[in-house]
């Protein structure tokens, strides 16, 4: 595939480095619920999961969690996000120059995603083509989140390119029989393995600057 019919884009760890504020906010959520879960951790265990994941794991644990968490987790996540969210560097100029159709597909709820695009500026390149694991039954790592994105699109998924940051997103992406770029360039793996990680998982090029973006399709 030279060049993708439809580009489908993670949010968080590809269009804006989030991950760290996010997972950092899910640990302090947890402590005021009397739940230990270092930021470490939470990166391993939860990088791009949805909060219904993070919810069954610990009621599979046999830790319910009440319902204020979840109001409280969007409410810690807003003010982070507020004050220190950034784009991806690089991001907006490939995103500039890009020609083909392109969407986000994220396991966040839409209301924080467009949060994100609005406070990065990066929200008119996307406009409403916005798809969220609130739209499907299964999120990531289940494909239905892509081939959702795909059919509103309009797209084969043969066709389709997938950026993600995460094991469970290039594992989403792969089943839905997609080609799948791993990004490792987001402030999360500065100090962790992120290549290995997304390539075991089956990504099928992995690269850490959006500078190369087009340049690891070449190098592939």
């Amino acid at each position: 595939m030279t060049k993708p019919d439809l580009i489908i884009f993670d949010c968080d760890g590809v269009l804006v480095d989030s991950e760290v504020l996010s997972c950092r906010c899910l640990s302090e959520a947890l402590a005021g619920y009397g739940i230990d879960l270092g930021l470490d951790e939470a990166l391993d265990r939860f990088l791009g999961r949805s909060m219904t994941a993070v919810l069954e794991h610990y009621q599979a644990l046999g830790r319910t969690i009440p319902e204020p968490f979840s109001a409280e987790l969007r409410a810690g996540v807003r003010a982070a996000f507020q004050s220190g969210l950034s784009p991806i560097e690089g991001v907006s100029a490939v995103l500039d120059n890009l020609q083909i159709p392109h969407c986000v597909a994220s396991s966040s709820d839409v209301d924080r995603v467009s949060l994100s695009l609005s406070l990065t500026g990066l929200a008119p390149h996307f406009d409403d083509r916005l798809y969220t694991s609130q739209m499907v039954e299964r999120g990531k790592p289940a494909p239905d989140l892509f081939l959702y994105a795909a059919e509103q699109m309009r797209a084969d998924p043969s066709r389709t390119l997938v950026i993600e940051d995460s094991v469970s997103g290039v594992t989403a992406g792969k089943a839905a029989g997609m080609t799948v770029w791993g990004f490792v360039g987001g402030s999360h793996y500065r100090a962790r393995d992120g290549h290995a990680a997304l390539s075991a998982a089956g990504a099928d090029r992995v690269f850490g600057r959006m500078a190369d973006f087009w340049q690891a399709e070449r190098s592939g």
